[in-house]
C-alpha cells in the first residue's frame, strides 16, 4: 500500500487527534544538525542565538577583506621588532569598527526576534480531550484539530473539516499570499460535514481518527493533493480543501480544520526563499578601488624596503651611530624587517571606517526619502518606503525603466462606459454625462459612469434577446463574493474588472445576489433565479479567459466565458455574424483607450457533458501533469462559442503621469511599457500618457522583423524612405511595438534580442503588448544581458513581481491589487508621479554624495601614504611614524570621518527647483 501511495505522489502522513505520533516523530535540530518529519509551528527569522552571536557575527564581518587586513596588522604590531606603531592605534579603530556593525546587527536581529514572537504568540483553539484550549500558534502541532474564528488568521495549512456555514462553506482572504483582495470559498467534504457538524461537533471532533496522505511539503500556493482515509473510504482532496496559513477567516463564523502543515512546511513559508542580493555598481567600485589601494600599498612597501637594504649597504657604514643601532645586521635581513614595518605604519591608508560611513549615509538617505512631504499620499496615508538600504545611488543612474501600464500608469479603478451587442455599440462618451433613469432598481448602489438610456429600456421591456443574455453571462461569469450591507449587494472581486462588470450588470437589473459551491443565485429584472454550478473553468495568464458551465432553470446546460477578443473570437464557430461590426467596435473601443473583453456563450448537449465531466474528474486524479491535462479538457469545452458582445471599460491615467514620462524621457531614461492589453489600447495608452509624440512613427510586425534578420550585426535606425528603412546622418522618431507571441520568438534568439535593444535605444519608447507575467521578467533579462544601463522595473501586482525582482532595481506601487509588489520591492511609491522625484532629485543628489564619498577617502589614503613615503627619504628608509600614534588612531575615526558624514548627508550639487 505504501508503494502505491508513493506512486501517487502522497507520502506525507497525518493522523487526526494524534499528537503523540508526530511528537515522536518532531523534527529538531542542534547546530548544522537536524532530524525528525514533522516541523514545530515556531517562525524562526532570526539569525542568531546568545552562543553563536559573537563567533558567527565575528565571521561574517571577518568575510570582508579590509577587516582581515586590519587584524593581520594588529597581529603583527605584537611583535615588537617590527612594530613601528603602538598596536592600539591599529585596534582601537578595528574595534570601533566590529562594535558599530555588530551592533547595528544585533538590532536588526532583535527586531526579528520581536516580530517572531508576536506571531509566535498569537492564540488560537487547539482541540484537547478536555475540550478546545487557548494556546499559543507556537503550541500548534501537525494532527492538530484547530477552531479558527470570523476575522482571524490561520496559524497553519489546515484541512477543512466543517464550518457553521451550510455544505461547510467557509471564505478567507488571501491578501497576504497572492495579493489578491478578493474572497474566496473553501468547502469541506460531504462526508466530514456530515458526520462532524452538528450540536455534538465537539465530541464528533474528537472522536475523529481519519489519516491524511498527501504530497510532502512544496511551496506551490495552487496546487495540492491528498487523500482522506476514514472509516474504510478513501476520499480525494485538492485545493477547495486547504486554508493556507496566513489568510483570514472571512463571513463565515466559526470554522475547524486538521492541521497539515506547521511552521516552515507550511507552503507560504516554503515561498520565503532568500533574497537576492543586489550589488550596486558603486559597491563593486569600492571593493575594486580597495584592491588596488591594497595592491599599491603592497608596491610601495616593497619598494621601500628595498631603499632600507640599499641604505644600509651603502650609507650606514659611514655613521657610527646608525652602525651601532642596526647591531651588524645583514641589509637584507633590515629590509625583511622594513617590509613589515611598512606595512605596519602604511595601514591606516586603508579606508577601515569607509565601510561604516557607507552604511550610515546609505541610511540616512533612505530616511530622507521616507521623511519627503512630496512622496506622500493622503489619500491613503502611503509615505514612500526604501526597503533595501544599499541601492540608493543606483537611483541616479537607471537607463531603462519598464513599467507595468494597468494600476501603474492608470487608476486600476475601472469604469463600465460602453458595450457591443447584436450590431450596435451602447454608451455615450462623446457628450455631456448623462445618468440613466436606474430609480425602479431595488438594488442600485449609483456611481455609474454608463449612459445610454435606450440599453436600459431594452432590458427592461425584454424587447432583445441577445442583451439579456449578454447581462445573465456577466452576472453568471466570475468568481466574486457578495456581501450584504444596508440591504445592498457589495462586491468583492478577484480583479477591478470582474468588478466592474459585474457592478454594471447590477445597476442595469441583473443582480448577482450570492453563490455557493454549487449554485449561483441572480434577480433579473427582479425574478429570482437559481442557476446549478457544475464547473468553473478559471482564469490564468496563460489561457486569458475563463468560463463557468451552469444548468439554468429551466434544465438546459450553457457554457458562459469571457476574455481577451484575441483569444475568444478564435473559439467561436465558423463564418461567425457581425464580424465586421466586431472588429470596427473593437477597434472604436481601443482607439478610445477602453479595455476590452469578449463574451460568449455556447449550448451544451448532455451527452457532451456527461463525457467530459467523467473525463474532468480522471485529469482531477491523474498522477501526471495536471495542469496540462486540465488545459487540454477545457479546450475541448471552450470551442464553437457563440459571440454574445463585447464590454469596454474605461481606465484612467493617474495625475501626473503624462508629466513624469516627459521628465523621465528628457533625463534620457528610455521608457518601456509592459502590457497584457491588446497593441491598439496599448499603442493610445502611449499617446496619452506622452510615451510617445503625435508624430512618432511605429515599427511594429512585418518592419520589424525585416530589420531584425537584417544580416548586419549593427543594424541603426535613422529614417524611412519608400517604406524601407535606411542609415542617414539624423535620426527620425520612432517606438517599437511587440506582442507576446513576437516576443517568445525573439527571447529564444539571443542575437535577435541584442538587436532588438540596439534599436530600441535608437527609439522613443517601446510598447509590449499581450505579454504574460513571465514575459515580463524576460525582458528585463533581455535588457539586462545586452545592455549596460541600470534597469529599473515598477509594477503593482502579483503578476509583476518577477519583474521587480529580475531588475537591479524594483518599485512597488501601493495600488489596488495587492500589495504583493511592495512586498518584493526595494523601494515602495503610492503614486507613479512620486518616480520622477525620487529619480531625478533623491536618484541625483544620493549619487553624488557617494560619489564625493568616495573622492575624498581617495585624496585621504593617498595623502596618508604619501606623507610617510616622503618622510622615508629623511629617515633613512628605517619605518619611523611622523605622527604621533593617538593622532593616527583618531585620523581614521573622527578626523577625516564626521565632516565628510555632513556632506554625505546633506550637499545639493544643484537647487531642488
Amino acid at each position: 500500500m505504501a508503494g502505491s501511495k508513493t506512486e501517487r505522489g502522497v507520502s506525507w502522513e497525518v493522523r487526526a487527534n494524534g499528537r503523540h505520533f508526530h511528537q515522536s516523530c518532531r523534527r529538531k535540530s542542534v547546530l548544522c544538525f537536524r532530524w525528525g518529519r514533522y516541523a514545530d509551528n515556531v517562525v524562526r527569522s532570526y539569525k542568531y542565538t546568545p552562543l553563536t552571536f559573537l563567533p558567527l557575527n565575528l565571521y561574517e564581518q571577518f568575510q570582508r577583506a579590509a577587516n582581515l587586513f586590519f587584524l593581520l596588522i594588529v597581529v603583527l604590531q605584537c611583535v615588537p621588532i617590527i612594530a613601528t606603531i603602538p598596536w592600539y592605534s591599529t585596534m582601537l579603530p578595528l574595534l570601533l569598527v566590529l562594535l558599530v556593525r555588530g551592533f547595528k546587527d544585533l538590532a536588526t536581529d532583535v527586531g526579528r526576534r520581536r516580530s517572531d514572537a508576536q506571531i509566535n504568540h498569537r492564540p488560537c483553539d487547539i482541540l484537547t480531550p478536555e475540550g478546545f484550549e487557548t494556546v499559543k500558534w507556537k503550541d500548534v502541532r501537525v494532527g492538530d484539530i484547530l477552531r479558527i474564528h470570523k476575522d482571524k488568521v490561520i496559524p497553519a495549512d489546515l484541512l477543512l473539516l466543517c464550518s457553521t456555514e451550510p455544505h461547510s462553506l467557509c471564505y478567507v482572504e488571501t491578501a497576504d499570499i497572492d495579493g489578491e483582495t478578493n474572497l474566496k470559498f473553501r468547502q469541506a467534504l460531504n462526508v466530514t460535514h456530515a458526520e462532524l457538524n452538528g450540536d455534538s461537533a465537539k465530541q464528533n471532533l474528537g472522536s475523529f481518527d481519519g489519516i491524511v496522505w498527501c504530497e510532502e511539503p512544496n511551496g506551490n500556493l495552487h496546487s495540492f493533493k491528498g487523500e482522506l482515509h476514514w472509516k474504510g473510504e478513501r476520499h480525494l482532496l485538492d485545493t477547495d480543501h486547504l486554508l493556507l496559513r496566513g489568510t483570514v477567516l472571512r463571513n463565515t463564523d466559526t470554522a475547524y480544520g486538521l492541521a497539515i502543515y506547521t511552521g516552515s512546511d507550511s507552503k507560504i513559508l516554503q515561498n520565503c526563499g532568500r533574497l537576492k542580493l543586489k550589488k550596486t555598481r558603486v559597491e563593486i567600485l569600492l571593493n575594486k578601488t580597495v584592491l588596488v589601494i591594497l595592491l599599491f600599498m603592497v608596491t610601495t612597501t616593497l619598494l621601500l624596503a628595498v631603499g632600507a637594504g640599499l641604505f644600509e649597504y651603502r650609507v650606514s657604514h659611514q655613521y657610527d651611530v646608525v652602525s651601532v643601532l642596526q647591531r651588524d645586521s645583514s641589509p637584507g635581513y633590515l629590509g625583511f624587517l622594513s617590509f613589515w614595518g611598512y606595512i605596519i605604519l602604511l595601514s591606516p591608508s586603508m579606508p577601515m571606517s569607509l565601510y561604516i560611513t557607507f552604511e550610515v549615509i546609505h541610511m540616512v538617505h533612505c530616511f530622507l526619502i521616507g521623511r519627503d512631504l512630496e512622496m506622500y499620499w493622503e489619500d491613503n496615508d502611503s509615505p514612500a518606503q526604501a526597503r533595501t538600504t544599499t541601492l540608493n545611488e543606483e537611483l541616479g543612474q537607471v537607463g531603462h525603466l519598464l513599467s507595468d501600464k494597468t494600476g501603474t500608469l492608470t487608476q486600476n479603478r475601472l469604469l463600465f462606459r460602453q458595450c457591443f451587442i447584436a450590431g450596435h455599440i451602447y454608451g455615450d462618451m462623446a457628450g455631456e454625462f448623462k445618468p440613466p433613469d436606474l430609480s425602479w432598481n431595488r438594488f442600485s448602489c449609483g456611481g455609474t459612469k454608463f449612459s445610454d438610456q435606450r440599453l436600459v429600456d431594452k432590458l427592461r421591456e425584454r424587447s432583445s434577446p441577445e442583451c439579456q443574455e449578454f447581462f445573465t453571462a456577466l452576472a453568471l461569469c466570475h468568481t466574486v463574493m457578495s456581501e450584504w450591507r444596508d440591504g445592498l449587494p457589495h462586491y468583492q472581486a478577484a480583479s477591478p474588472d470582474e468588478e466592474a462588470l459585474v457592478c454594471a450588470a447590477r445597476e442595469l437589473g441583473w443582480v448577482f445576489l450570492s453563490r455557493t459551491r454549487e449554485t449561483l443565485t441572480i434577480s433579473e429584472m427582479g425574478l429570482t433565479r437559481n442557476y446549478q454550478l457544475l464547473a468553473i473553468l478559471d482564469f490564468t495568464s496563460k489561457r486569458r479567459r475563463m468560463s463557468v458551465l451552469v444548468r439554468d432553470p429551466g434544465g438546459q446546460l450553457k457554457l458562459y466565458c469571457k476574455g481577451a477578443d484575441m483569444v475568444v473570437l478564435e473559439r467561436l464557430q465558423g463564418n461567425w455574424l457581425l464580424q465586421e461590426s466586431t472588429e470596427r467596435a473593437l477597434e472604436l473601443f481601443a482607439q478610445g483607450c477602453l479595455r476590452t473583453l469578449c463574451v460568449a456563450v455556447r449550448s451544451v448537449p448532455e451527452t457532451l457533458w456527461t463525457e467530459w465531466s467523467r473525463a474532468l474528474s480522471q485529469a482531477g486524479t491523474a498522477t501526471g501533469n495536471q495542469d496540462t491535462a486540465l488545459e487540454d479538457i477545457y479546450e475541448q469545452m471552450e470551442k464553437d462559442l457563440t459571440l454574445l458582445g463585447v464590454t469596454a471599460i474605461e481606465d484612467r491615467l493617474q495625475e501626473g503621469v503624462p508629466e513624469t514620462i516627459a521628465s523621465l524621457r528628457r533625463a534620457g531614461v528610455k521608457v518601456w511599457v509592459l502590457t497584457g492589453d491588446k497593441t491598439e489600447t496599448a499603442v493610445n495608452v502611449g499617446y496619452a500618457c506622452k510615451l510617445m509624440d503625435p508624430d512618432t512613427i511605429l515599427i511594429e510586425g512585418e518592419e520589424l522583423r525585416q530589420l531584425l534578420e537584417s544580416p548586419s550585426p549593427d543594424v541603426r535606425l535613422m529614417s524611412k524612405e519608400k517604406e524601407v528603412w535606411t542609415t542617414r546622418a539624423e535620426k527620425s522618431k520612432a517606438a517599437l511595438v511587440i506582442s507576446g507571441p513576437e516576443l517568445a520568438e525573439l527571447t529564444k534568439t539571443p542575437e535577435w534580442g541584442a538587436k532588438f535593444v540596439a534599436l530600441s535605444d535608437q527609439c522613443q519608447s517601446v510598447l509590449c503588448c499581450r505579454v504574460t507575467p513571465a514575459q515580463k521578467a524576460e525582458v528585463v533579462e533581455m535588457v539586462r544581458t545586452h545592455s549596460t544601463s541600470i534597469t529599473m522595473a515598477i509594477g503593482d501586482g502579483a503578476n509583476d513581481v518577477n519583474m521587480i525582482k529580475t531588475a537591479h532595481i524594483g518599485v512597488g506601487l501601493c495600488g489596488v491589487e495587492g500589495s504583493q509588489a511592495v512586498q518584493n520591492a526595494d523601494f515602495a511609491l503610492a503614486q507613479f508621479s512620486f518616480l520622477r522625484r525620487l529619480l531625478l532629485v533623491h536618484g541625483h543628489w544620493s549619487y553624488y554624495r557617494v560619489c564625493i564619498l568616495l573622492r575624498y577617502f581617495l585624496y585621504k589614503t593617498t595623502a596618508f601614504a604619501l606623507v610617510h613615503i616622503w618622510y622615508s627619504f629623511y629617515n633613512g628608509f628605517s619605518a619611523q611614524p611622523m605622527y604621533e600614534s593617538w593622532f593616527i588612531s583618531l585620523y581614521s575615526t573622527m578626523y577625516t570621518s564626521l565632516p565628510i558624514q555632513c556632506t554625505g548627508f546633506f550637499e545639493q550639487s544643484i537647487r531642488l527647483h
